[in-house]
């Protein structure tokens, strides 16, 4: 607009050419210093200092707008950077999600709804910005690189999964993990055949197939279809009215050394015990009744949500607990 009104302001005060009137118009607003091209008239003049006043002053909020926009934008990111690390640094025991393809995006989706700490490490710029928008607390960067995953906190970390589509790359991320954090859980998917002995080697504690489940869970559908049925209201997260969990039992608990039917476990607190891991490993199936709860082991329950509520703050009490000892004394 500012040429163009420049250009046509030339030509009718000082009669130019368009050629003549344009190049005026442009040293003008460059502010190169070049001389007249023809001596100007005092009404030209007047003319050729308002446009020299004009034309900076636009040319100069345009580009400051520009520097501005350009430069909010760098700041913002990296403030939201440096706000999304401190977040990182700030973890502890948490988990590090690698990949956030569709299976890494249904774990994340479990862990927010129980609450889970965890880290999502991403090398894709375009799946980074869909993380943005979801709220993820995540970090874009190569999963099989030390730098990392130290900076995913794998040193305070408590477990590592790693989801990526090549199994080549999680073979890499596991060996990487292990080296950097020898005590560290690590789950890691296999999509080929053969490639989970390969995960195991490499340092995984467990390796999922995603297709061998799938092929499974489609087959016991039409096999034992109460069967599965039952097992998806028991496990999955979007049925609140009974759920299947484990339970760590501590060294300290008052229940250690109790059996299940002096616990009370099924008649006080209205929960199944459909299996008991023991501290050396082994799982015992539907434990007799007379089973000894011992530390370390791990119930695997199943009952209504406040009832295993219930027991988790039970089992965390001491045997001194008035609580613990007003229960017991129900009992008897």
């Amino acid at each position: 607009m500012l040429v163009s009104v420049g250009t046509s302001g030339f030509m009718a005060i000082e009669k130019w050419s368009f050629l003549d009137a344009l190049y005026m118009t442009v040293i003008t607003l460059g502010t190169v210093g070049f001389k007249e091209i023809h001596d100007l008239s005092d009404t030209g003049k007047i003319f050729t200092m308002l446009l020299i006043v004009v034309g900076v002053s636009v040319i100069g909020y345009i580009v400051g707008s520009l520097a501005q926009i350009m430069f909010e934008g760098q700041i913002q990111r990296i403030v939201g950077r440096k706000r999304v690390e401190k977040m990182i640094d700030a973890l502890k025991d948490h988990y590090i999600i690698c990949g956030f393809g569709r299976i890494g995006s249904l774990i994340c989706k479990e862990f927010k709804a129980n609450d889970l700490p965890f880290v999502i490490v991403e090398k894709s710029s375009e799946t980074a910005e869909k993380l943005d928008e979801e709220g993820y607390l995540h970090m874009r960067g190569d999963a099989t690189l030390d730098e990392s995953l130290l900076k995913a906190g794998i040193k305070r970390a408590k477990g590592l999964i790693s989801v990526v589509t090549s199994d080549t790359e999680n073979v890499y991320i596991t060996l990487t993990a292990r080296g950097l954090n020898p005590d560290l859980y690590i789950l890691a998917r296999s999509g080929e055949e053969g490639s989970d002995i390969k995960l195991k080697r490499a340092g995984a504690n467990k390796v999922v197939s995603p297709y061998s489940i799938g092929g499974s869970r489609m087959a016991q559908s039409i096999l034992r279809p109460n069967v599965v049925d039952f097992i998806e209201i028991a496990t999955g997260s979007e049925h609140m009215d009974l759920q299947m969990e484990e339970i760590a039992i501590p060294d300290h608990s008052a229940f250690v050394g109790e059996t299940l039917v002096s616990s009370g476990f099924r008649k006080e607190i209205g929960v199944i015990i459909v299996g008991i891991k023991k501290s050396h490993g082994k799982m015992v199936f539907n434990p007799h009744s007379q089973s000894k709860i011992e530390g370390g082991d791990t119930l695997i329950v199943l009952g209504e949500p406040q009832s295993i509520a219930k027991l988790e703050d039970l089992v965390e009490r001491t045997a001194s607990d008035s609580v613990i000892k007003k229960h017991r004394k129900e009992q008897q």
